[in-house]
Parts: structure tokens; sequence; C-alpha cells
């Protein structure tokens, strides 16, 4: 119930045209309630008196109605789609800014396909049950409730005998419900993984060439194809049966009516027009029993997406400090008071490290890989948070200042340097991003770089491919401590990022 509701709370944005896809799906279920009724009445009045203008007048009528409904239709199938992209879109926006506010920690768990598959694919089913999940039911069930009191007025005591074969197809439809959730929740969980796998694969790809390893990535990719496949195969077996017990009931449902009514015609309880009406009513009752089946397959799946989807939104953010407080400036003495830190309890990476870097000097960590230096890089800018221990900008512990404007003021060059997919004006404009034209050559003078980059034919305008794959080492780095130098922080970062760079520059 607590899930629905935050589901439900996506529709209050967009209330107002929900309301209309409702309104309009309404009429559009309602109009086909009239086809039975007009039939009774030819065959018991028109035919017999022999009302030819009435039966025409009652044709055009029919007419107009079914025009009418194909309107409805597509504003139905309109309306009922936008409030599903819309409703896809406000997610997206949400589950996409969580995650920026996420701590690092979150991304060291979390692989960057799995992630993904959440942003995309689950917010796709969530959509798919946003848009059709209410319209469904809500069609379904105004048809089920029209058709019961249109019946009901034809002979009740024949309507509620039939009627009662309807809650057993519900009963049927709960008792897989628990099935149907673990197989959801599984499915998407291998898609989640595979999306991974794909996203890990792709990446490397270089790597993989390079030590002729494709033979190996096929089969760690066939290993989770096949758990992806099984996954689904579980979800299509419990559908299956649910399905084919659907279909069942669908099928026993009209020879039910049939038979009943038509016992109820030969021992003349009803007439030859009520028998049509009702077989024809009857036959309408397999859409919306159809309709609720996929209802059924469309809330699992949608829901499942759902819960994956509030999983990271109930990630807790990164924390902030309850009473904020800043140095007076970052131009200011860097200190490590007995820091220790644990990527987990079995693994000690930083212990009792004490160290002063005064205002001004360059300070440089000598020590072997896997050492900690790049650690203790990080604790700077409070991308993780000490054991024990404090670390200190102008006297006041990062624990205690805002990550904002702590990052603000910290430049940090990272040993595996990441760019963006765009040009080179973009990547080094990422450090200020409000920077002029002049303000990025002159960085990128600073970096050695402005040569290098009026020597290619695009210039600054020259698409780098993904993650720069069309630079070299050298170049890569260049541009990354280009982007530090237009933000000019007063605490600058250097983790390893001249190991590419020749020995001139």
């Amino acid at each position: 119930m607590r899930l629905l509701k935050r589901f439900a709370h996506y529709y209050k944005p967009h209330r107002f045209l929900f309301s209309m896809d409702l309104l309009a799906a309404f009429f559009m279920a309602a109009c086909d309630l009239f086809y039975p009724m007009l039939t009774r009445r030819i065959i018991n009045d028109y035919i017999p008196g022999h009302k030819l203008q009435l039966f025409f007048g009652w044709a055009i009528a029919m007419l107009l109605i079914y025009l009418a409904k194909t309107l409805l239709t597509y504003f139905t199938i309109y309306w009922g789609h936008t409030v599903g992209v819309r409703i896809q879109a406000d997610m997206r926006r949400d589950l996409f800014s969580h995650i920026q506010t996420l701590p690092f920690s979150f991304f060291d768990e979390n692989k960057t396909g799995a992630l993904l598959s959440r942003v995309v694919n689950d917010t796709f089913e969530i959509t798919e049950l946003a848009h059709h999940g209410p319209e469904d039911l809500f069609i379904s069930f105004v048809t089920l409730i029209l058709s019961f009191i249109l019946l009901g007025r034809i002979n009740l005591i024949l309507t509620l005998f039939i009627f009662v074969f309807v809650p057993l197809l519900i009963l049927f439809a709960v008792k897989l419900r628990k099935l149907m959730i673990h197989a959801f929740a599984r499915s998407r969980q291998e898609t989640a993984s595979i999306n991974a796998e794909i996203e890990n694969s792709l990446s490397g790809i270089r790597v993989a060439k390079a030590f002729d390893n494709a033979d190996y990535e096929n089969e760690k990719f066939a290993r989770s194809n096949r758990s992806f496949v099984q996954a689904r195969m579980g979800v299509y077996r419990v559908m299956a049966v649910f399905n084919a017990g659907m279909q069942l009931g669908i099928d026993l449902l009209p020879l039910l009516a049939l038979t009943c009514s038509g016992f109820f015609a030969l021992m003349g309880w009803i007439n030859i027009g009520d028998l049509a009406a009702f077989i024809l009513y009857i036959s309408m009752f397999t859409s919306p029993i159809r309709r609720l089946n996929q209802f059924v397959e469309l809330f699992q799946d949608g829901m499942s997406g759902f819960e994956r989807f509030c999983q990271i939104m109930d990630t807790a953010p990164e924390p902030e400090p309850a009473d904020p407080q800043l140095p007076g400036t970052f131009s200011a003495d860097i200190k490590f008071e007995n820091v220790n830190f644990q990527y987990d309890e079995n693994k000690t990476v930083l212990e009792n490290i004490n160290i002063t870097v005064p205002r001004g000097q360059t300070v440089a960590l000598v020590g072997p890989s896997g050492g900690g230096k790049t650690t203790f890089c990080h604790l700077i800018p409070r991308f993780y948070a000490p054991s024990g221990g404090k670390v200190l900008i102008g006297g006041i512990d990062v624990q205690d200042m805002p990550s904002e404007a702590l990052r603000r003021n910290i430049g940090l060059v990272q040993q595996d340097v990441f760019l963006f997919s765009g040009t080179i004006r973009e990547n080094i404009a990422y450090g200020r991003l409000d920077a002029t034209d002049n303000e990025i050559v002159e960085a990128a003078m600073k970096a050695e770089l402005h040569d290098t980059i009026m020597a290619m034919p695009d210039g600054y305008d020259t698409d780098i491919g993904e993650r720069g794959v069309k630079l070299s080492g050298g170049q890569k780095q260049r541009i990354a401590i280009a982007r530090v130098f237009l933000k000019n922080p007063p605490i600058l970062i250097l983790d390893e990022a001249t190991s590419a760079l020749d020995t001139v520059t």
C-alpha cells in the first residue's frame, strides 16, 4: 500500500489530464453497451411492430455513437500516453537528481550498467503501468459494472448466477500474485546484471582486443545471458499458468451464459430478445477480463520496477553538516590529525596520519601503489569520511563544511582522467561553465595544450569521442589539467596527473 501511495503521488501534477483521460475512457466503454440493448429492442419491439422509422433512427444513432467512440479512442490513447511519458520524465528527473546527491561509496558498490538499467528500463516499465494500468482497470470495471446493471434489468437471478463465476477468476489471479512478484523481481535483477555486463565489456573493448580475450568476454556474456533467459523463462512460466487459467475462464463464461440463458428462454422466463442481449453482453465480458489479465502482468512488472526505483530514492544522500562552518579563506593550511581510514573492517588504508601542508606550499606524496595516496587526496574534498581523526582546512574540519562550498574551492586532477563526449572546448569549460573563450584558451596555454589544439582541423571544436578515445593519453591529461586551471581553485590536487606527459611538458 505504501508503494501505491508513492506511485499515485506522481499523478498529482497531471491530475487534470489524467482525469480527462479517465472521463474519455468512461464514455468510450459506455458506447459499447448500447448495441446489445438496441438488439434486444429490435427483436422484441421494432421487428414485430414493423417500426421501420425507429429501426433506422436507432441505426443512425448507433453510427453517431461509434463515430463519437472513435474520437474518444483518439483522446484516450493520446492523453493516456501523454500522462505516461510525463510521469516517466518526472521519475527519471527525480532519480537522476537523487543519484547526483549520493555518496562515493554508493558508486563503489553499484555498477554503472545496473544504474543505467534503473534509469532507463525500470522507468519505462513503470510508465507502461502509469499509462495503461489505471486506464485498463477503469475501463474493465466500468464495463463490468454497467453490464451487470443492464443484465440485472433483463433478469437479475440469471445475472447473479453467471456473475458468481467472475470472483473465481479474481481469486485465481490473487493466488498467483506472489509467484509473479518473485518472478518479475528476479527478471529485473537479471536485466540490470546483463546491462552492467554489456556496459563493462564495451567500455573495456580495447583492452579485450589488446589481450585477444574475445572468447573470454563472450563466455562471460553467455553466462549473464543464460541467467537472463532463465529469469525470463520463470516469468513466462508463471504468466503461462496465469493466462491459461484466465483463458479457460474466458472460454467457460460464454458457454455458461449460453447454457443458462438458453435454459431460461426454453422455460419461457426470458424472451428471444433478452436472450440475444444477454449473449451479446456476456461476449463483451471477454474484453474487460482480458484487460484485467493484461493489467495483472503490467502491474507486477511495473511495481517491480517501481520498487527498484524506490530502493535508490530511499538511499540516503551524502550527509551534510547540521551546523555548517567555513574557514575565513580556503587559501589556508591543510592539516591531517590522527587520520585513519578503512574501506571495510578488514582493510586499513591509512593509519594515524599526521601532516600539515602550509598555505602556498607544494607537497608531494611518494609511496608504493596501493599505499593510500589517492585515498589521502580523496579525504580533502570529503569524497569519503575518515574512520578516525580529522582533516582540517583553516582550522575547520571538512566534515563540518558544506560539500558544495568545499569542492568549489578544490581542484582535483585524478590519475584516471575522465573526459565527457563532446568537444575540447566543452571539456575544458567544464571547469567553469561560465568561462569565456579567451579564458578557455588561456587555460589551455597554461597546460601546454593550445598549440596542439590549433594543429587540429577543428581546433577547440574538435570532437574527442567517447571518454576522449580520439586523443592520446598525454592530450587527455593536459585537457584535465587545463580544466582545473580554468577553475583556478585555492587548493590544487594532482593525483599522478602527469603520468602520461612527456618530460619537456
